[in-house]
């Protein structure tokens, strides 16, 4: 099939992410991706400035993963996870297990992201179950967050966000106003008031408290103080609630610290991981809980925890993974991303000067250009062009989460790529 039937196909019958088929977006062919770069069908290479959808954070294709997947692959590439196990799944779940925030003993692997929050909802509901505590059966979070687009992860996002549309098919869950405070700002004590009054009016109905630590992702694109955690922490010790940290985004030092709970130096009850969990190259997902939470579950009726996905744990997946989790073991990818960091804050912020830009902030390997108006698709695709660097705004944010071996002059690529986008008129 040449590129031209190839798209022409595509435009009649492929239904892309957050697309119209009646008008779709333009997309463009790839024919190879290595490193930063994504080669398209007719040659032309572009600098993943998004590490493609925030997954690929050693890049892409990179030997060791590819090599794992392809050891396994000559082994088994799949067998059901239901009265078998296997090495990469072992070995993965240790890898992980050491270098999760403390407490953390058992793992629970899903397909995606959303799934894995789909998990960590029915532990908190099935924990407090087998604890006596019948009456709580909804959780809490706070505005502004996104935990995934399957029915159970939508209706613990911000009820007014990306999902709104769907309420009358979604759970009623708890929501406080999000946090105010900054990444960086100096702490003020009213701010976690509302989660606390909320948790008081409510705390026999609620099972956990979600959210995604430190960075509020797809739905508000903002940093915010650690302090929040750590309130929250003694909030839901206090109330016997469960607490869930979200860091399918956040996780596997995109900001900085290998987990963003280390921010607040505090342990959640479940985490929730994925994207970087197999530095991108396929996907899997993981749900860490303390042994309490997973005592608890077991000890009580009917025994057992009730999930099970077909694909849970697949060989090749956690061959990826164990890849991935070793690579971060044997760069410093921790003085890279500093290095990302330093050059997005110096380089953006002579941005906040173009009449579109309301805003930019920086932690970690995220950068965050926040938009007056958000361009058209076709006219960023033009800049993409122009530029040879892959972005994608989403709403009103133009952002960059490059990959951890992103080049400075790559860097410097993809600023003045979101220079040229945001100075484009919607």
């Amino acid at each position: 099939m040449d590129t031209v039937q190839l798209l022409a196909f595509d435009r009649a019958h492929l239904w892309h992410p957050y697309a119209s088929t009646i008008n779709p977006p333009p997309v463009n062919p790839v024919a190879s991706a290595r490193g930063t770069r994504i080669t398209l069908a007719d040659g032309t290479e572009l600098i993943d400035a998004l590490s493609s959808w925030w997954c690929m954070c050693h890049g892409h294709n990179h030997p060791r993963i590819v090599e794992a997947i392809n050891a396994q692959l000559e082994k088994f590439a799949q067998v059901m996870f239901a009265g078998f196990t296997h090495e990469p799944a072992v070995r993965l779940a240790r890898l992980l297990l050491e270098s999760t925030p403390a407490g953390m003993e058992q793992v629970f692997f899903a397909d995606s992201g959303s799934v894995a929050v789909e998990c960590a909802a029915k532990m908190a509901i099935q924990y407090q179950l087998a604890a006596g505590r019948s009456t709580r059966q909804v959780l809490a979070s706070v505005r502004g967050g996104y935990h995934g687009d399957t029915a159970g992860a939508m209706a613990l996002s911000d009820p007014d966000g990306m999902h709104q549309m769907f309420r009358g098919i979604l759970a009623r869950h708890h929501f406080a106003p999000q946090p105010v405070t900054p990444f960086g700002g100096n702490w003020d004590p009213g701010d976690f008031q509302p989660m606390e009054e909320l948790l008081d009016r409510h705390g026999n109905e609620i099972a956990a408290v979600i959210l995604e630590p430190v960075f509020q992702g797809a739905n508000a694109m903002r940093f915010y103080h650690p302090q929040y955690l750590r309130e929250l922490r003694r909030a839901c010790d206090e109330r016997g609630i469960l607490l869930i940290f979200d860091e399918v985004a956040t996780g596997f030092g995109r900001l900085g610290k290998f987990f963003a709970a280390e921010f607040a130096g505090v342990s959640p009850d479940i985490m929730c991981v994925g994207k970087g969990l197999t530095g991108g190259a396929i996907t899997l997902a993981a749900v860490a809980a303390t042994g309490k939470v997973a005592e608890t579950i077991s000890s009580g009726s009917p025994g057992k925890f009730m999930h099970g996905p077909t694909f849970m744990a697949n060989p090749l997946a956690c061959a990826a993974g164990c890849a991935s989790l070793e690579l971060f073991r044997e760069y410093n990818w921790q003085g890279r991303v500093r290095a990302i960091e330093s050059q997005l804050k110096r380089e953006l912020a002579g941005l906040r000067n173009l009449p579109n830009v309301r805003d930019t902030r920086v932690l970690g390997a995220v950068g965050v250009v926040e938009l007056a108006r958000t361009p058209e698709p076709e006219a960023v695709q033009r800049v993409v062009k122009e530029t040879g660097v892959w972005l994608r705004p989403f709403g009103p944010w133009l952002y960059t989460m490059p990959p951890f071996i992103t080049e400075p002059d790559e860097i410097t690529r993809i600023v003045q790529a979101m220079a040229k986008a945001a100075a484009l008129r919607s």
